[in-house]
């Protein structure tokens, strides 16, 4: 009986504590492509009176996450958390977290995502609501093997760029740029490019130093244009207005990749234009 006594009181406290200091769980969106970032961001609001003091030890929050169709989901290690910080009563605060590399959520399905947040003072947790994500599969468009040195006088590892259009959000068409090995064991990074029309294939090109161009239709007079690195990073961003001719990649002089029939849209990192020197004046103060 006193064990029965124990456990309700411990509930009674959680559920205390519950209505104090709420988890939530957001996304940005809800459908992925394997390998693909699952970012995620977890607010915490307090309304406990108290200060809470977080993030001090990699226990403080964890996630769980669960394939809906009972498959096994491997959890790779812990998701890192630790970044102490005081959360005072009736402020929130959030914590922004990418489940993709600690859980093997590569497999097309529908998963299941729960925080666990733990308070040491009060030896209490709370449990999110569970947050629902798919992850789909998408159509690869186009795809090149490259090496990349990865150091002096060693072979070059073979990797490879493969360009996927992903429908999932029905009404906007996206394109991703996946980079992996060559025989698809190991995928890098999953990066999206942007939103392309239906009606118009992108296209690619890999440069001297394996960089790779991109450049694909977004609108009726409008392109965009990416160099990525083999690591998957990319390193420039561009739109180009077409007036004339069809905007295209081609090759200059020396090799260089470059976009012809199209002009490209200034950027606010642009560096000013110089100024130009005043003109002579003609008028002449009188005395």
């Amino acid at each position: 009986m006193k064990k029965i006594f124990v456990f309700v009181l411990a509930a009674v406290a959680l559920l205390r504590a519950s209505a104090q200091v709420n988890v939530e769980l957001a996304m940005d969106q809800d459908q992925f492509l394997p390998n693909e970032s699952v970012r995620l961001a977890v607010k915490i609001i307090n309304r406990s009176g108290q200060t809470l003091h977080l993030g001090a030890t990699p226990d403080w929050l964890t996630f769980s996450v669960e394939s809906e169709d009972n498959a096994v989901v491997i959890k790779n290690s812990e998701v890192p958390v630790v970044e102490p910080f005081d959360l005072e009563s009736s402020q929130m605060a959030t914590k922004h977290v990418d489940l993709q590399p600690y859980f093997a959520m590569g497999r097309p399905g529908r998963y299941k995502v729960v925080a666990t947040l733990r308070i040491p003072e009060w030896s209490a947790s709370m449990v999110s609501a569970p947050k629902h994500l798919e992850i789909v599969s998408g159509v690869e468009l186009w795809s090149q093997d490259f090496g990349v040195t990865l150091a002096p006088q060693t072979p070059p590892e073979a990797r490879k760029y493969t360009l996927i259009e992903a429908n999932y959000l029905k009404q906007q068409l996206q394109l991703y740029l996946q980079v992996s090995t060559r025989d698809m064991a190991r995928v890098f990074k999953v990066t999206a490019l942007g939103s392309l029309v239906s009606f118009a294939a992108p296209e690619a090109q890999v440069d001297r130093v394996s960089h790779l161009h991109v450049l694909w239709q977004t609108g009726a007079q409008a392109f965009s244009c990416v160099i990525v690195n083999p690591d998957g990073a990319i390193l420039s961003r561009d739109i180009y207005d077409v007036t004339t001719a069809r905007a295209h990649l081609a090759l200059d002089a020396d090799g260089t990749v470059v976009v012809q029939g199209g002009v490209r849209r200034p950027k606010p990192s642009d560096a000013p234009a110089p100024a130009l020197p005043l003109a002579p004046s003609n008028n002449v103060a009188k005395p």
